[in-house]
């Protein structure tokens, strides 16, 4: 896997435009709800092959959600599109209260997350998301890394039954998880083996993570990449798996160190494997304007920032 070849570069919003679409194919109770983003959502293939089954809500977020999950009571599976920022912190009583607690199979798909949304800044960049879903009882996070396993996400949650948010992102980035790649919600993947650190990530930074292992193995350092893609119900299994061969792990999200997938694996060691462990994740501030890239190297989830943190978790062992 850490090998393979780089054959396109996409967003993974669009991924999520294309596996709504062929699940709107395969389930006529599919149903789509935006916030006027159906451009940036990529939901206009579906709003276009399936019109009275597409419903705009304009600048509405806590409306859309509320008319989801009254949606689900008649047997529709809304999915809504808004951005990351408005999908949660914008509309969170009305998820709490209407979709968690009630119970509602409504699927929350949020594009733009993180650092990477860029130039729009801090406002729209939201680190925090994580933490506000998976906290809710009931819950599924689901966090993709590539258009490929966007798309596949995105048709996994049409048949999960339960409320799920889907986390995914703005930039063009590299395709490297194969189309016919098997997706189950709650197992990690494992991309990379390796004996001597355990890297576990989710989102855009599982590519940095390859990236960051490809360094460590030409200084002879064997890391092991695992793809948490679903944060929660997290695969304590293979995280537990991997830790007790390599005796140390790195946790890598474009995220706020607190509350995020680093959060979830470090309570799975400290109640079964206490070992030695590194955070790669944004260090409790907010973001700012930038390029992608800029963003990433300032805010301390580049590869050398992945390879510092194994270095450093290794010299604790």
């Amino acid at each position: 896997m850490a090998n393979v070849p780089l054959l396109d570069q996409k967003d993974s919003r669009s991924g999520f435009g294309a596996g709504l679409l062929e699940l709107g194919k395969r389930d006529p109770n599919v149903v789509a709800l935006c916030a006027d983003l159906t451009g940036s959502l990529k939901m206009d293939a579906f709003a276009k092959a399936f019109p009275e089954r597409f419903f705009q809500m304009g600048v509405a977020e806590a409306n859309m959600m509320g008319v989801a999950a009254g949606l689900t009571i008649g047997g529709k599976i809304p999915f809504t599109g808004t951005f990351a920022n408005f999908s949660t912190g914008r509309v969170y009583d009305q998820i709490r209260q209407s979709i968690a607690y009630a119970g509602k199979n409504v699927k929350i798909c949020a594009s733009h997350a993180g650092l990477t949304l860029g130039e729009d800044g801090a406002t729209h960049q939201i680190l925090e998301d994580i933490g506000l879903m998976k906290m809710l009882p009931g819950m599924t996070v689901i966090v993709p890394c590539d258009f490929n396993q966007t798309k596949q996400a995105t048709i996994a949650i049409g048949a999960h039954e339960g409320p799920v948010y889907l986390r995914f992102g703005r930039p063009k980035w590299p395709v490297f998880i194969p189309a016919d790649m098997p997706f189950e919600i709650g197992k990690a993947q494992i991309l990379v083996e390796g004996s001597d650190v355990s890297i576990f990530a989710c989102g855009h930074l599982v590519w940095r993570a390859l990236q960051a292992a490809e360094e460590l193995a030409n200084a002879g350092i064997k890391a092991e990449v695992i793809n948490v893609h679903t944060i929660k119900p997290l695969d304590e299994a293979t995280v537990l798996a991997s830790v007790r061969k390599t005796g140390c792990a790195v946790s890598c999200e474009e995220h706020n160190r607190f509350g995020g997938l680093g959060d979830s694996i470090a309570q799975v060691l400290a109640l079964k494997q206490p070992l030695p462990m590194e955070f790669v994740a944004v260090n409790d501030s907010f973001g700012e304007s930038g390029t992608p890239d800029q963003l990433l190297q300032k805010y301390g989830l580049d590869v050398p920032d992945i390879v510092a943190a194994a270095q450093r978790a290794l010299k604790r062992k």
